[in-house]
């Protein structure tokens, strides 16, 4: 049996119940019928600014960085011997039969419960070969993961031989490139050799999430800190990097108004500063856990953890639903315990279904388990 780091498995879950904060979130500042956050959006109140901002940027908004981590540091460098036919081979049919079983999923069970038309669901199954359908907005973060695997094998062989400070060159190099998201909005729309006929900048190789890569494998191989270290430096950057982020979307936010999402969630992009300062901290805080075993249920719930992001939107959303009774002004509970409670009752059903599924044959290809 493959040895389990204990403190993965506990950022598996924690990352986990983070995707469903964020998605619990949007149902208080999406102006889309579907109440999750479109391309347009509106703040009932203040207490929904303050409690959005709190809980989705404050709070969750690493949990895709996380999620990007942990994976390069378990994956990087490959081990001996291992060829990038045999890595595909071995990560891709471990991935690609759940994510295209819930691509299927998302694109015809809505129909059983008139969540969506005929008409949808055939132009989603044309779409499927290019992009994920209308129902499964969450399934767009496997395809930037589908390219950190792709790219392990090509930058496994540097990270190999290369020096504590080769690294941090390049870390660095990719800490500059967390502020292009800025100056794309607050300064030029095209820099650094971008325009019309070139969308490849100057620092587009050292941009993106092969950025965390490094810094995964930087973590594990060089950085020697003690555990009052870990603690401290991680909870510093951590508060800071997440107070800025909540900070930017209570800013931006005009109860009553509508504005354009990305205008709203202008500071929450996974590859900005403040996103990025405050993944480094919690994963530096969660790498102080030393014991020999995770609990039993915090190793259960890691290995499931990948079915429960899958599924989870198909819970989520008649939760927020039942909750929120289409008033996102005055849900059944405040709106800072409403936006948990949804989490915490889409993580239950989405646990227990994926324990359930666990047991059926073949259901690796199902939940990855």
């Amino acid at each position: 049996m493959k040895e389990r780091i204990p403190f993965v498995d506990w950022i598996r879950v924690v990352a986990c119940f983070m995707v469903m904060l964020v998605h619990a979130s949007e149902n208080f500042y999406g102006a889309d019928a579907s109440g999750l956050a479109g391309n347009m959006s509106m703040l009932a109140n203040e207490q929904n600014r303050f409690w959005v901002a709190f809980w989705d940027g404050g709070v969750s908004r690493t949990a895709v960085p996380l999620f990007m981590i942990v994976s390069a540091f378990l994956l990087v460098p490959m081990k001996p011997g291992m060829t990038m036919t045999g890595f595909y081979k071995r990560r891709f049919k471990r991935i690609l039969p759940p994510f295209i079983t819930f691509l299927l999923l998302y694109t015809f069970l809505p129909l059983l419960w008139g969540g969506m038309t005929w008409e949808q669901s055939v132009q989603d199954l044309k779409l499927l070969p290019w992009n994920f359908p209308s129902m499964a907005g969450h399934l767009w973060f496997m395809y930037p993961l589908i390219s950190l695997y792709l790219i392990i094998p090509v930058i496994s062989p540097w990270l190999e031989r290369a020096t504590a400070k080769e690294e941090r060159i390049f870390i660095a190099l990719f800490a500059v490139t967390t502020f292009v998201p800025f100056i794309h909005r607050f300064i030029s729309p095209e820099i650094w050799g971008e325009c019309f006929w070139n969308q490849f900048s100057m620092f587009w190789y050292c941009s993106g999430y092969i950025g965390y890569l490094v810094v995964a494998h930087y973590i594990r191989t060089h950085l020697k800190w003690s555990v009052q270290r870990r603690l401290t430096v991680g909870a510093l950057c951590f508060l800071a990097g997440a107070a800025f982020t909540a900070w930017s979307f209570w800013m931006k936010g005009e109860p009553g108004q509508l504005i354009e999402t990305p205008a709203l969630e202008w500071g929450w992009e996974f590859c900005t500063p403040n996103v990025l300062l405050a993944t480094f901290g919690l994963f530096v805080m969660f790498s102080c856990i030393q014991t020999e075993k995770a609990p039993a249920m915090i190793t259960s719930l890691g290995k499931q953890s990948f079915g429960m992001y899958l599924m989870h939107m198909f819970f989520l959303a008649p939760i927020a639903t039942w909750l929120i009774q289409g008033n996102q002004a005055s849900p059944m509970l405040p709106v800072w315990l409403c936006i948990p409670v949804i989490a915490c009752l889409t993580f239950v059903c989405c646990a227990v279904t994926t324990k359930i599924l666990s047991y059926v044959p073949g259901s690796k290809y199902i939940i990855g388990v």
